[in-house]
């Protein structure tokens, strides 16, 4: 019997976290959004909100994780 090819698989976990662009730029969220809200302003929950782009430092790891994406 042959030797099936081994393909990386993509790790949900990473999947779930990050989102890649058009551009193929790496997306995640930011932390602090999860508890203790009346401490902050709201000014600071909305820039919270958004997205940020992933460190150059950590692309090559993002990547790995999402062989397909």
């Amino acid at each position: 019997m042959p030797k099936s090819i081994s393909r990386s698989k993509t790790r949900k976990a990473v999947a779930k976290r990050f989102k890649i662009t058009a551009r193929a730029k790496f997306l995640r969220a930011q932390s602090s959004r999860r508890h203790l809200l009346g401490l902050k302003r709201a000014k600071r929950k909305r820039q919270l909100g958004k997205m940020l782009t992933v460190d150059k430092t950590d692309v090559a790891r993002v990547k790995a994780n999402l062989p397909y994406g």
